[in-house]
C-alpha cells in the first residue's frame, strides 16, 4: 500500500517539483482560507496549498499542532486555523512523521538515509550513517526513537546518534512501527511479518498470514491492530494475534489509529475508511476515491486522514 503510494509519487515528481519549492526556514501561515465540502461525516480541507502535494503520513501533538508530510520534501503544519508550508530543505519523499513534543519532531524519507528533526524553529538533517530509505518512525521519548529501513532493518536513536539494529531483524521490508512503551514495540512488514521488542531484543511473532502489513497501532500492550494488503486486519490481545478483518472491505489498508479501544480507524485505497466500535468494523463514506495513506487525531472528535491529490479529510465527530 505505502509502497504503491511511493511509486505513484515517483511518477509525478517531474510534474510537481517546480511548483512545490518553499521559501523560508520556518512555517509561514497561508492566507488561503480552508475550504470545507461536506462528505457525510468527513469534510475536505483541500485548498490551493494542500492541492500541490501527495501526503503519506500525518501526526500531531494537539488539535493546533499537526504535521502532514509527503512528496518532494513536503511538510505542512496546521496551527488550528490554517495549513502552512514548512521548509524541509529536501526534495526527498517523506514517508513518516512522529515526535515527542512540539519542539521534538522527526520525519523520515525516501533515499539518502533521510531523517529530519524539528526543534520548534527549523528542520535540520540528521546523520544516519546510511543512504537507505526509511518508511516509518515512532518513539517512546526524545531519546528512544525507532525508524524502519529499506530493504530491511531498524535503526534506533538514543538522543545523540542513530545506530542500526541487526539482531532479530529478518530480511523483509518493514513498513510500520509503533509501541506502547520503550519495552513494548511492534514493527510490521512484508509477508505477514510482525516483530516485537521487549526492551532487550527483537523477535518474530506468529501471525498465520502472508499478507503484507503496512501499519500498526494500539491503545495498550494488550490491544494492538495491524493492517495491510487485501484489507487484512489483525488484532493482538497481549497473548496472540487473531484475524479481525472486515468481510466487506478488501481494499489495501495503509494506516490505522484510534482514540480508544472502541474508536479505531483504518484507511486505504479507493478512499476506504473503516471504523471499529469495539465489536465490529463498519465502512464510512469518505467522498473520495483517492488513496488514503495515513490517519491520526487528537481526540475522538478531531481526526484527520490524508492521501494522494492533496486530500485532507477531517472528522469532527458530528
Amino acid at each position: 500500500m505505502k509502497k504503491l503510494i511511493i511509486l505513484f509519487m515517483t511518477l509525478i515528481l517531474c510534474l510537481t517539483i517546480s511548483s512545490c519549492a518553499t521559501s523560508s526556514n520556518q512555517a509561514t501561515t497561508t492566507t488561503t482560507s480552508t475550504s470545507t465540502t461536506v462528505t457525510s461525516e468527513w469534510t475536505s480541507e483541500n485548498n490551493s496549498i494542500t492541492n500541490q502535494f501527495n501526503f503519506v503520513s500525518i501526526w500531531g501533538t494537539s488539535s493546533s499542532d499537526v504535521y502532514a508530510v509527503g512528496n518532494v520534501g513536503t511538510i505542512l503544519h496546521y496551527d488550528g486555523t490554517a495549513w502552512s508550508n514548512m521548509t524541509s530543505g529536501t526534495k526527498n519523499y517523506l514517508n513518516g512523521v512522529w515526535g515527542s513534543s512540539p519542539s521534538d519532531v522527526f520525519t523520515v524519507g525516501l533515499g539518502g538515509g533521510k531523517i529530519l528533526h524539528y526543534d520548534g524553529n527549523a528542520w535540520s538533517n540528521m546523520p544516519t550513517g546510511t543512504s537507505n530509505t526509511f518508511y516509518a518512525v515512532w518513539g517512546s521519548s526524545s531519546s528512544d526513537v525507532f525508524a524502519t529501513e529499506a530493504p530491511s532493518g531498524i535503526i534506533h536513536y538514543n538522543g545523540k546518534t542513530w545506530s542500526k539494529i541487526t539482531q532479530g531483524i529478518p530480511a523483509s521490508t518493514l513498513w510500520g512501527v509503533w509501541g506502547s512503551s520503550s519495552t513494548d514495540v511492534f514493527a510490521v512488514g512484508s509477508e505477514g511479518i510482525i516483530l516485537h521488542y521487549d526492551g532487550n531484543a527483537w523477535s518474530s511473532m506468529p501471525t498465520g498470514t502472508t499478507n503484507t502489513f503496512y501499519a500498526v497501532w494500539g491503545s495498550s500492550s494488550s490491544n494492538v491492530f495491524a493492517v495491510g494488503s487485501g484489507g487484512i486486519i489483525m488484532h493482538y490481545n497481549g497473548n496472540s494475534w487473531s484475524n479481525l478483518s472486515s468481510s466487506s472491505a478488501t481494499s489495501d489498508l495503509g494506516a490505522v489509529w484510534g482514540s480508544s479501544p472502541t474508536d479505531v480507524y483504518a484507511v486505504g485505497s479507493g478512499g476506504t475508511i473503516l471504523h471499529y466500535d469495539g465489536n465490529a468494523w463498519s465502512s464510512m463514506p469518505s467522498g473520495t476515491s483517492d488513496t488514503l495513506s495515513a490517519v491520526w487525531g487528537s481526540s475522538s472528535s478531531d481526526i484527520y486522514t490524508v492521501g494522494t491529490d492533496g486530500i485532507i479529510l477531517h472528522y469532527s465527530g458530528q
